[in-house]
């Protein structure tokens, strides 16, 4: 009797075990889901600064016509004082901009971008440095004449911001509505035009003095799919010619529409694109022979992607590529953009005040000082959106590795002849002076690294043929000094006192423009009230190949003493530069290894005296895979100096922290570009890819540049994030899960009151009702998009997306 009873406790427990199995794995799925939908409903930290603002939209009348009664068109002015709009309208006389909202949008979305071209042209032109500048490249048309064209230091004229009223309606939802909203801006622009003449007119009527021209085009703004209606108006067959030359758009789609919900919007998204492809053709007859110049040869474009942050358009849908050819276009990701190095939401991108302050300062830069309107040359208008929107560091892998693993020039096969005249360096200004060198300050660098902490005044010697040797023949340089007014670099064919002491036919060259700028991240902080501050980001990178070393046997590096920098010094100073073997640095991470390091972490140890500079090769995408990242400094040669018994107990992290910079990472993505991580102790590394899918290449892999302070040893850990790559996944690649024979079920949530939510359940779109319930509530207070044939968007906010077998 007890045998049997145990036999069926044995087999009862035997049944039980499967189950317990099954109810750990639905707990532990349940977690990662609930981890997930918490990543994707909290709000972003994006790091943007808020853009405020005085608005006033002054209606402009509009003729009467089909259109004209359903929207609308407003001139924006700024201030708080009440203004007289007729008066205003008559002395209308700047650059007119027409700023299009995307779907859903509003007219008033103009009002960060006005404001703060109010205020930068009231303040002038933004403080000129000497790092280096983006060049057009010569597949993007660049020349000598172009890349040598200055900025302005004064602004000519200032802008007359416009914006269209589109009534708040869903264009990204059917393509007759684009259509309806390209014929309007075009109705729009003609209008504007036609307000300055009557505005012209008004004044030569009453005697006023007239100066300038009238403007004969305007620049277009437009945000999401406005950018797209933008692209539409400029090829519209009843647009005047001309009159639309400068477009700049903010995270539009440009390929495709992000959901095709109707075969109109993909049609009319192909039209489009195709006659802009055509527009940059020859145009001729079917003999061939030459009828006219390309239709679009006057209008260049510059798309803006908002990055990972972005999750409602993805940069690949906001790429020129087969679109606008390189020469007349380009796309930037904000997370690589000068002055602002940020990824934002889809929103955000309208009022990040660091983004649109930087886009406003561009656009007055593109202003003719003769003409008081923008440039008519095309090339240098392409050149001057480069130079203020790029930074200095290239955008691409391609870049990157013909940088660090460009041809290497063996040094024992160097002859140090006169320095040949292809250098294009530009020396630092005339203005920024310092005392004269004194021979016995010279400092003679007998390591491979030097290491700067102070503002000594002192000029430091590193002899490239020695110090350069044994395949160590690059040589990288960071720093958070300023370059000219805090640190110049220059290579020297021979030692001398002063340049004035070098043989005739030998020269010095300055590379301190070579110099590129970074984020700095956080300033530094102080451990204890008194004590000294943990060291300063780096602001500026330099890196010089052996063929740039080339003629050359000496590089010295000059630092300022305090008593000669204007305004506040940094509150640590420093600068590091070493001579390596980029080879050295290579670190791969397979698929396995990065897989596994989910469950086994992949630690990774430097050692003191490491190389400044590692390239961190993924072989699956950052986007798809986001990779949890975190240094800990383990040590940095304290040990026997006496600093720990100083410091008592204090953490050997926090005092390495007094002589160690901040780690930085550049994430480098063939899709959305460059994206900069600084003050790297613990971070997601994630970048903006393209879906995946099996087509996809190795090409497609992430490359990361991290630079490590080498006089510490730092232990790194890695390991994939899954809620990250849960939550990018549920947003990004869920249309591409699937094909036309599966249906899809769509949750979705709309905010229909402010303490009321409304949950949808709609299967398919295949029966009648559905298809008439969505019809009728299209322009209602809530929407249903449908998950069918691998396509769903969303209105609000997605919850999930189940798929059916």
């Amino acid at each position: 009797m007890e045998s049997e009873r145990r036999k069926s406790n044995d087999s009862r427990m035997q049944g039980f075990r499967p189950s317990l199995r099954a109810v750990v794995l639905i707990i532990a799925l349940l977690w990662v889901v609930v981890v997930t939908l918490y990543g994707l409903l909290k709000p972003i930290s994006n790091g943007c600064v808020m853009t405020y603002m005085y608005p006033t939209y002054i209606p402009i009348s509009t003729a009467e016509g089909v259109l004209s009664a359903k929207y609308g068109l407003y001139l924006y002015h700024e201030g708080w004082r009440n203004i007289d709009f007729k008066e205003h309208l008559k002395n209308l006389k700047g650059v007119p901009v027409l700023f299009i909202p995307g779907n859903g949008g509003s007219y008033k979305q103009v009002r960060s971008l006005a404001a703060e071209s109010e205020r930068a042209y009231q303040g002038g032109a933004l403080e000129h440095t000497f790092y280096r500048e983006a060049y057009l490249t010569s597949e993007e048309g660049g020349n000598a004449d172009v890349n040598d064209f200055q900025l302005p230091n004064q602004y000519a004229n200032r802008l007359d911001w416009f914006s269209v009223d589109l009534e708040g309606e869903h264009s990204a939802m059917d393509g007759r509505i684009l259509e309806e909203h390209t014929e309007y801006v075009v109705y729009a622009i003609h209008r504007i035009l036609d307000q300055y003449k009557e505005s012209h007119d008004a004044r030569e009527r009453e005697g006023a003095a007239i100066t300038g021209s009238l403007p004969k085009s305007v620049i277009l703004i437009g945000h999401s799919m406005g950018g797209f209606v933008a692209r539409a108006a400029t090829v519209h067959p009843h647009l005047r010619k001309s009159t639309v030359e400068t477009i700049l758009t903010l995270s539009s789609p440009h390929q495709s529409p992000p959901v095709a919900l109707q075969p109109s919007l993909g049609h009319y998204y192909e039209s489009i694109n195709q006659e802009w492809r055509q527009g940059y053709d020859v145009q001729t007859t079917q003999t061939g022979e030459y009828v006219s110049s390309p239709k679009l040869s006057h209008v260049v474009i510059v798309s803006i992607s908002g990055g990972y942050n972005d999750y409602q358009v993805r940069s690949k849908l906001e790429s020129l590529d087969g679109i606008v050819p390189p020469t007349h276009g380009f796309m930037i990701g904000s997370t690589s953009m000068k002055n602002v190095w940020l990824s934002m939401e889809h929103q955000a991108i309208c009022w990040c005040n660091q983004l649109v302050v930087q886009v406003s300062h561009t656009l007055l830069s593109l202003i003719d000082s003769r003409r008081g309107q923008p440039l008519s040359d095309t090339q240098k208008r392409l050149a001057i959106l480069s130079k203020m929107l790029r930074s200095g560091i290239q955008q691409s892998f391609k870049w990157r590795s013909q940088l660090f693993w460009s041809t290497r020039v063996p040094f024992k096969d160097v002859k140090y002849t006169a320095v040949s005249q292809d250098h294009t360096f530009s020396d630092c200004p005339s203005s920024v002076h310092w005392s004269d060198d004194v021979p016995e300050r010279d400092l003679y660098i007998q390591k491979k690294t030097v290491n700067i902490l102070a503002m000594d005044g002192r000029r430091r010697w590193l002899d490239i043929l020695e110090l350069g040797s044994n395949g160590k023949s690059h040589f990288i340089f960071v720093t958070n000094l300023a370059p000219c007014s805090g640190v110049r670099v220059h290579l020297w064919p021979q030692k001398g006192n002063l340049p004035s002491d070098l043989p005739a036919g030998k020269s010095v060259l300055e590379v301190t423009s070579k110099m590129v700028q970074i984020p700095a991240g956080q300033a530094p902080r102080q451990i204890e009230p008194g004590s000294q501050t943990e060291q300063a980001s780096p602001s500026a990178l330099l890196h010089l190949g052996p063929e740039e070393m080339h003629g050359f046997r000496y590089l010295t590096i000059s630092v300022a003493p305090h008593t000669t920098i204007s305004g506040s010094p940094p509150t640590t100073s420093m600068a590091i530069g070493q001579f390596f073997n980029p080879d050295e640095g290579e670190i791969e991470f397979s698929p396995i290894s990065m897989l596994s390091s989910r469950h086994f972490h992949e630690d990774i140890f430097f050692k003191e005296d490491h190389p400044l500079a590692f390239n961190l090769s993924f072989a699956i995408n950052l986007g798809l895979l986001p990779v949890t990242f975190s240094l800990k400094t383990t040590s940095c040669g304290i040990k026997g100096s006496g600093l720990l018994d100083e410091g008592g107990d204090m953490d050997n992290t926090k005092l390495c922290k007094q002589r160690c910079f901040p780690p930085v990472a550049f994430a480098w993505d063939p899709t959305s570009g460059l994206h900069i991580f600084p003050n790297l102790y613990s971070e997601t590394l994630v970048v903006d890819s393209s879906p995946a899918l099996w087509t996809s290449t190795g090409a497609e892999k992430t490359v990361v540049l991290l630079l490590l302070d080498p006089h510490c040893s730092y232990k790194a850990s890695l390991a994939v994030s899954v809620t990250k790559a849960a939550s990018r996944y549920l947003l990004l690649y869920c249309p591409k899960v699937g094909t036309t024979e599966r249906k899809f079920f769509l949750f979705v949530s709309s905010v229909v009151y402010e303490s009321f939510i409304q949950i949808l359940f709609i299967e398919g779109g295949k029966d009648s009702k559905s298809q008439t319930f969505i019809r009728s509530n299209i322009h209602g207070n809530y929407f249903v998009y449908i998950c069918t044939s691998g396509t769903w968007s969303i209105n609000s906010t997605l919850l999930s997306c189940f798929m059916l077998s």
